[in-house]
C-alpha cells in the first residue's frame, strides 16, 4: 500500500531546523518511524525492536553512539533509556540542528528522560492514527477552532466523508487502510502485543486477562465521566489499582483524559475528567461490535460518534504542532438548564461536549450523532457566560447534517467535514 502523506510532515521538518532533537510520541503502529523515514529520506534509521541493535546500545551506549553518528533516527528509543546522557553531550557539543529524531510508545518513560537530559534540546510532537483529512489527502493543516476564518478555508478542500461508520469501525492506524488486512486479527495481535511488550514493561501485571477486562470496561466507557470505584467493581480490583491502570493506558497514548474547563466564575462545574480511547476501531474490537452496521444502532453510536469527533478534533491540533490540552476541554456543571418537551418543563445538568480556548475566547461544541440539528441542543451554551474574563464565541453543532448552516446569529451546524 503507498504511503499516505502525513500532516506533521512540515511541523517536524521546521523542529529539524531549529532543535537539535526531535521525539515523536504516540501509540503503537501510527506510523512514527515511518513518518520520520518519509519525512528524513537521507537519514539512517535504527530500531530498538531490533534485538542486536538494543544489545549493542545497552552494552557500551558511548560507543554505539560513537558508531552511529547524528544525524540519526532512533526508533523505540524508550527501551535505551541509557543513551539520553549520551546525546544530551553530542547535542551539546555541536551547533548543528536536526542531530537526532527519536520515536517512542511509552510516553512517561520518555518524558522523565527528556526531562533530566534534553531539555531545552528537544522538541516534543504527538502522532496518532490517520486523520480523516490525512485520508482524504486534505491539504490543509490548521487546528479545529470553529470561527468563520476557519470554515471559509476549510470549505475550499470540502472532500465528502462517505461510508463514516465503515472509517469509524475499522480505526485509523494505516495498515488497517489497506482492506486486505482482517480486522478482528488485526486488533486481536495489536491487544496481544500491548500487552507483552509496553504494559508488562510499565507495571507488572500477572493477570493480563485482567487488564484485558479493564480495557474492556474502559472501552465501554469512552466519552463518559471516569469513575474508577465503578470500573474497580466491575473488574474486580480496587480503584487505585485502576487508577494506575488508566496511567498506563494514558502513556501509551490509547487513551486521552479531557479535562473540565473551570474557572472562578463556574463554581458549581463537575471537576472530573472525561475519558476517550484515541481510535475509535480499538474501542469497537474490544467492546466486541463486530460490524459497521451493528455499530451504527447499537447502544454505543453516540458516545463511538463522538469518540471519533473528539479524536479528530484533537490530531487536528497535534498535526498542526499544538499541545491541545491546553486548548480542549468540556464542561459540565450542577447548575441546572430547563428545557421544554412535549408541554413539560425538564431540567437537566448543563453540559458542553467541547470548549476550545483560543485567544481569550470560548467556543462551545455539541456532538450529535444527528442530520437534523436543531438550535435546543446547544441551550446550555449560555453558562459560559458566566464567565466575565473570556468572551464567548459563535456555537457549533457538529453533526450528521450536510451543510454548513446557521441555526441562530451564534449557532451554526457544522458537518463533519469540517473537522
Amino acid at each position: 500500500m503507498d504511503y499516505i502523506r502525513r500532516a506533521i510532515e512540515p511541523v517536524l521538518q521546521k523542529s529539524g531546523r531549529t532543535f537539535k532533537s526531535v521525539l515523536v510520541t504516540g501509540p503503537r503502529q501510527v506510523g512514527k518511524s515511518t513518518t520520520l523515514g518519509e519525512t528524513f529520506k537521507n537519514i539512517p534509521v535504527i530500531t530498538f525492536d531490533d534485538k542486536i541493535q538494543l544489545r549493542s546500545a545497552l552494552s557500551d551506549p558511548a560507543l554505539f553512539l560513537r558508531d552511529n553518528p547524528p544525524p540519526l533516527i532512533l526508533d523505540e528509543v524508550q527501551y535505551a533509556p541509557e543513551l539520553f546522557p549520551g546525546i544530551k553531550m553530542v547535542c551539546d557539543g555541536g551547533k548543528e540542528y536536526g542531530r537526532y529524531f527519536l520515536t517512542g510508545s511509552q510516553q512517561y518513560d520518555l518524558m522523565e528522560n527528556v526531562t533530566e537530559s534534553l531539555s531545552g534540546r528537544i522538541a516534543v510532537h504527538e502522532l496518532q492514527g490517520l486523520s480523516m483529512r490525512e485520508i482524504k489527502a486534505v491539504d490543509l493543516n490548521r487546528p479545529f477552532v470553529p470561527t468563520e476564518d476557519y470554515f471559509a478555508e476549510r470549505k475550499r478542500s470540502l472532500v465528502k466523508y462517505d461510508d463514516i461508520w465503515r472509517r469509524i469501525h475499522r480505526g485509523s492506524n494505516p495498515e488497517l487502510q489497506n482492506p486486505e488486512i482482517e480486522w478482528s486479527s488485526y486488533w486481536s495481535s495489536y491487544v496481544q502485543t500491548y500487552l507483552e511488550r509496553d504494559v508488562s514493561r510499565i507495571i507488572n501485571v500477572k493477570d493480563k486477562m485482567a487488564f484485558v477486562t479493564f480495557m474492556t470496561a474502559i472501552a465501554a466507557r469512552t466519552g463518559q465521566l471516569l469513575n474508577c470505584s465503578a470500573v474497580a467493581d466491575e473488574v474486580g480490583k480496587t480503584a487505585p489499582t485502576i487508577k494506575e491502570w488508566v496511567s498506563v493506558l494514558q502513556a501509551s497514548g490509547l487513551v486521552f483524559l479531557l479535562q473540565p474547563y473551570s474557572s472562578s466564575a463556574l463554581t458549581r462545574a463537575v471537576k472530573t475528567p472525561k475519558i476517550y480511547f484515541r481510535d475509535t476501531g480499538l474501542a469497537c474490537y474490544l467492546t466486541r461490535w463486530l460490524t459497521p452496521e451493528t455499530l451504527r444502532v447499537s447502544a454505543m453510536n453516540g458516545c463511538i460518534f463522538e469518540t471519533f469527533v473528539v479524536s479528530e478534533i484533537l490530531k487536528s491540533f497535534s498535526n498542526a504542532g499544538l499541545d491541545h490540552r491546553f486548548s480542549v476541554f468540556y464542561y459540565r456543571g450542577r447548575d441546572k438548564k430547563r428545557v421544554r418537551r412535549n408541554g413539560a418543563e425538564e431540567s437537566y445538568e448543563s453540559e458542553i461536549d467541547l470548549v476550545i480556548h483560543e485567544s481569550g475566547t470560548l467556543y462551545p461544541v455539541e456532538i450529535k450523532m444527528s442530520a437534523n440539528p436543531d438550535a435546543a441542543m446547544a441551550s446550555a451554551f449560555s453558562v459560559l457566560d458566566l464567565d466575565k474574563t473570556k468572551t464567548r464565541g459563535r456555537g457549533t453543532i457538529i453533526c450528521l447534517y450536510d451543510k454548513l448552516v446557521s441555526l441562530s446569529k451564534d449557532l451554526s451546524a457544522v458537518p463533519i467535514e469540517y473537522i
